[in-house]
């Protein structure tokens, strides 16, 4: 993947499991066992630390996801990797369905009222369990939207760059 390919966030690594370098993860793909399918996986190690890694074997274990990592083979040098982020090309992952949207392609996006009034561009989202929301920032203020198609969110145009929504901006 090239440095200026987009990433996107598919899951974390969470804890060590056993002595021989396997990895807990928490995935966010759907359903969590995706994660497997795609290669290669960018591992941000700290903060602007970006490790490529192919050939990732991964598997069910209980109720979580365990994995093990080429040239990771014992448990020191699996602990080193804890909080690690797991993140993946945009282009590997499938276009969405039709109304559907993965939340790194809305992130940046310019957000404006039906009647043109610029809310500034989003930033990222929240989910809340009732709905997302997307956190929209103008340099000055920080708004929480609700991203609920049809009732507010009257139209996402990707090839604009611009969302729609049917808002007051003074709330």
């Amino acid at each position: 993947m090239s440095a200026t390919a987009r990433r996107v966030p598919v899951g974390r690594i969470v804890g060590v499991f056993g002595v021989q370098g396997e990895v807990k993860l928490e995935s966010w793909t759907e359903p969590r066992e995706r994660i497997f399918e795609y290669r290669p996986w960018q591992l941000e190690t700290a903060p602007g630390t970006i490790r490529e890694v192919d050939g990732v074997n991964g598997r069910k274990q209980g109720k979580g996801l365990v994995a093990r990592l080429p040239d990771v083979d014992d448990r020191d040098a699996a602990a080193a990797l804890v909080g690690s982020d797991i993140a993946v090309a945009r282009e590997q992952l499938p276009e969405p369905a039709r109304g559907e949207f993965y939340w790194a392609d809305l992130e940046g996006l310019q957000v404006v009222t039906m009647d043109g009034a610029d809310l500034g561009r989003v930033s990222h989202l929240v989910a809340t369990g009732a709905n997302d929301v997307l956190v929209v920032r103008d340099g000055s203020r920080e708004r929480m939207l609700p991203f609920v198609m049809e009732r507010y969110i009257k139209d996402v145009d990707m090839k604009a760059g611009r969302i729609v929504i049917d808002w007051d901006p003074d709330f």
